[in-house]
């Protein structure tokens, strides 16, 4: 028997031929369970919690696999493969950028995204040092077309 943390979205038909397909193992059973996170008082790692917001964790579901006997395995028993060194392959690096950036993407927009500093704080700070040190001239963004004339006129139909 073998226990996995599995994602929720995963059953027990996605497991099976998963385990099969991948390492050969034939499976007699599986049982899954989602055990539900409790209730807390604000977010966890919060600096001050907050009264009446309340917070639950995703749900974790785990998946417990009755195991047949492994083909060409000693004793028929099920061993992990060592764990790969290199990711190159499997492109780690755009992965975690990737993350990263969703990661980034959920601070904007979440719930406490009207409190953060706007994002070009730092760009602005250093924009009107520059300015007050005579290093950059300040211009106008906007442009001055003179004065402002009337496009339509009024003319006279009933003239002959």
């Amino acid at each position: 028997m073998a226990s996995f943390l599995v994602p929720l979205s995963l059953n027990k038909l996605d497991l099976k031929d998963y385990l099969y397909n991948v390492y050969n193992i034939p499976v007699l059973s599986i049982r899954s369970f989602i055990q539900q996170q409790r209730v807390r008082q604000d977010k966890p790692g919060a600096k001050l919690p907050r009264s009446r917001r309340w917070y639950r964790a995703k749900s974790i579901k785990k998946m417990t696999v009755e195991m047949g006997k492994v083909k060409g395995m000693a004793g028929g028993a099920f061993v992990w493969p060592k764990e790969e060194e290199d990711l190159e392959p499997w492109d780690k690096k755009a992965w975690d950028a990737a993350q990263e950036a969703q990661e980034v993407e959920n601070d904007k927009f979440g719930p406490d995204a009207a409190k953060l500093p706007p994002a070009d704080r730092k760009t602005m700070a250093e924009q009107a040092k520059a300015l007050l040190e005579g290093k950059l001239i300040w211009r106008p963004s906007w442009r001055d077309y003179g004065r402002s004339r009337e496009v339509e006129t009024t003319t006279n139909i009933n003239s002959r």
